[in-house]
């Protein structure tokens, strides 16, 4: 029969703990460290970016030259120093929590080299102007780094490996958006589908810490402001069931076609790719700079700065746009330059937000651009949970958290009758790339007893 804790006999065990106490200061400092290498990244992402845009502003044709060439180089140094650098870094994370990969491989998915060549060559990413976002890196960049504290901790200490990555996961997401519930949720539904109750505390707190980093230096701002609805009644259903099926067919297409490049098919283009991969970028970098270029501009970076004018009411994203950003963020992934889909995955979803809402009236417009943002990131990710509350703590939506939850799970729903997750996709490719051979049937992860050597 269990007895009830006995709080002196417990407090005095804590205190006795010196080890255990400078353990976890260790792992506090990490989070501190990864909220600091996640703001860092950030302005640093900003600044190359402003230079892109003056260089468009002042040269628009030098695009055609300068961001092939830099696509091109990119791609040669990821290839050459850092290849788990390439695409995302939510894959990466991802495999080096599958349950098939050995322990002793997990760094080579998350590490601290890995955090900072993802960090430079996603900077340059930004300065050629490339359709990408910083979200996604930004969970590799935090897992890396809280996974290098495990090489500080005691011998037998209760915090593993696979409770840092998660924690630096979840850190980084939460950083990146200021959303602090997204990162929670994030853990649960895209990286680990579960948490073990020893976990709960260590990510809490590393979300916290890190959020407190990004908050100290930015403000406690919503990413995307915040949104201004009328009261929603019956009239948003139709308008709010287009969005979310249009989404949800543009998601799912976007991801196969996402999946299918990254992996196998289209075999001729892909053996081109194989064969010459930066000759192979160069040639996609120049078709983002043709499509950036018939846009406008429109399809250059990550697109947040056009989300927040549209929530805002004013300027435009054209169907047409839309699609060209759609096609750009698909070419500049194929290429294999670091860089997450997230933010430029919300600005497609605003687009088809914003074109719907041509149809239903301006009253709605800034609810279905929402909706379009929500509807299309979850049917992309097919994580239908962190794609509502990432988006109703970017906008600040709380008013909106039922149309925002009904339009990302019925996203999500029409996408999976069209592909499987894309980061799981992604994820067990890597994994049987890095295992040789094809993965076993997914199963639960063993408990885990110690790691192998750390490997910063």
């Amino acid at each position: 029969m269990n007895r009830e804790p006995d709080f002196l006999e417990n407090l005095r065990a804590e205190l006795s703990g010196g080890r255990q106490w400078l353990d976890r200061a260790i792992v506090l400092g990490y989070a501190v460290a990864a909220g600091l290498f996640v703001v860092g990244f950030t302005i640093a992402s900003d600044r190359a970016f402003a230079l892109f845009r003056g260089l468009y502003g002042s040269h628009p044709w030098a695009v055609l030259l300068w961001t092939p060439a830099a696509t091109a180089a990119i791609v040669w140094a990821t290839r050459r120093w850092a290849p788990a650098a390439s695409g995302s870094g939510i894959p990466q994370v991802k495999a080096a929590l599958h349950p098939a990969l050995p322990h002793g491989l997990r760094s080579r998915f998350v590490s601290l080299r890995l955090t900072l060549a993802k960090i430079g060559l996603a900077v340059a990413g930004f300065g050629a102007g490339l359709s990408i976002g910083r979200e996604g890196p930004a969970v590799q960049v935090a897992a890396g780094l809280l996974q290098h504290s495990r090489r500080w901790l005691s011998p037998g200490t209760t915090i593993n490996r696979r409770s840092l990555i998660l924690a630096g996961g979840a850190a980084g997401i939460a950083a990146a958006f200021n959303a602090p519930l997204a990162g929670v949720v994030f853990a649960i539904e895209e990286l680990s589908g579960r948490i073990e109750a020893k976990a709960s505390g260590l990510i809490i707190t590393a979300i916290v810490l890190a959020g407190l980093v990004a908050v100290s230096v930015f403000g406690n701002f919503s990413y995307f402001g915040v949104i201004k609805v009328p009261r929603l009644g019956i009239d948003v259903l139709g308008p709010g069931l287009g969005v979310a099926l249009v989404a949800g067919v543009a998601g799912g297409l976007f991801s196969k076609l996402m999946a299918s490049s990254l992996t196998a098919a289209p075999e001729r283009l892909n053996r081109w790719r194989q064969r010459w991969p930066v000759r192979f970028a160069a040639g996609l970098g120049l078709a983002v700079a043709v499509i950036g270029l018939a846009s406008g501009g429109a399809t250059f970076g990550s697109g947040s700065e056009t989300v927040k004018e549209l929530l805002a009411g004013q300027g435009d994203f054209t169907p047409l746009q839309t699609l060209l950003k759609f096609i750009a963020t698909w070419l500049t992934a194929w290429c294999g330059v670091p860089g997450g889909i997230f933010a430029p995955s919300l600005t497609i979803g605003a687009g088809i937000g914003e074109g719907l809402s041509q149809l239903a009236g301006p009253a709605l417009r800034p609810a279905l651009i929402a909706m379009g943002m929500a509807g299309f990131l979850a049917a992309v990710t097919q994580a239908p949970l962190t794609a509502f509350i990432i988006v109703m703590e970017m906008v600040d939506g709380h008013s909106m958290v039922l149309s925002l939850m009904a339009c990302a799970m019925g996203a999500s729903l029409v996408a999976r009758m069209i592909t499987r997750p894309l980061y799981e996709v992604l994820a067990d490719f890597m994994v049987s790339q890095a295992i040789g051979a094809p993965l076993p049937p997914r199963q639960e992860e063993p408990a885990e007893s110690e790691d192998s050597p750390p490997v910063p």
